[in-house]
């Protein structure tokens, strides 16, 4: 069986209630569960969340919900563990079914730059080639590649965040943002995950372990979870340009 996760919950800093804030006239978190809902692939939606209000929406979709615990809910919570409990909940619960699961398809509630086309892709290059672990949603942003990032020095001064030789020769470097190739950013939009993921989480490569080692792209565009209100006009372009 092929299930799909969506994690949100109800605190947040940066962007307060930005799980629910209405983008195009529709809560931010409704776009992952119409795009799990649409998919040919997916026979059934779990929402883990603390979040009535996220409840409430995501039983719009019958999905079925898991109650996060309060170690889940906090700001220092990282959404491996979120996943992973989450997984292990369904699991149980399809136990009782006589039910398994093949792939497990991971949404967040503030990641609306997502459709079932997205979705369906992911799934297919996963039933298609068996050594891949995972495929995830993938943007190309060459204005932000390594080479650029900066941090601040104990003198106040900025300076390189990774050393310049990772990258090569530096006398061969340039201000030009497409001077080191394409730069492929996991967007956050969806994750197609094989159960193995999340049942050996540890071995998962930094930062998202959920991925596992061998990550296939789901090639997107604009790809973003949104965690600050200015955000939030790029997402409505992105699902404006996608047929919302």
């Amino acid at each position: 069986m092929i299930i799909a996760l969506m994690i949100g919950r109800a605190g947040s800093r940066g962007f307060p209630g930005k799980n629910t804030y209405k983008i195009l006239g529709k809560p931010m978190c409704e776009y992952p569960l119409i795009a799990a809902k649409k998919s040919k692939f997916i026979k059934k939606i779990y929402t883990a969340t603390d979040c009535k209000k996220i409840a409430n929406i995501s039983k719009k979709y019958k999905a079925e919900l898991i109650e996060r615990p309060k170690r889940l809910n906090t700001n220092a919570a990282l959404g491996d563990h979120v996943f992973e409990y989450g997984y292990f909940e369904i699991k149980k619960r399809l136990m009782k079914e006589k039910s398994t699961i093949d792939l497990v398809v991971l949404l967040f509630a503030n990641a609306p730059t997502i459709n079932h086309g997205l979705i369906d892709k992911g799934i297919s290059i996963l039933k298609k080639n068996k050594k891949i672990d995972s495929a995830v949603s993938t943007s190309i942003y060459n204005m932000w590649s390594p080479l650029r990032a900066r941090k601040l020095s104990k003198d106040g001064c900025l300076k390189p965040f990774v050393p310049f030789t990772t990258f090569g020769n530096p006398k061969t470097l340039n201000c030009d943002r497409d001077s080191q190739g394409n730069v492929f950013f996991a967007d956050m939009s969806v994750s197609v995950v094989r159960p193995k993921c999340l049942e050996r989480l540890k071995t998962g490569l930094l930062p998202q372990k959920w991925m596992g080692k061998r990550i296939a792209p789901i090639l997107s565009e604009g790809g973003c979870d949104i965690d600050y209100k200015w955000q939030v006009p790029s997402a409505e372009f992105w699902l404006k340009k996608n047929g919302f």
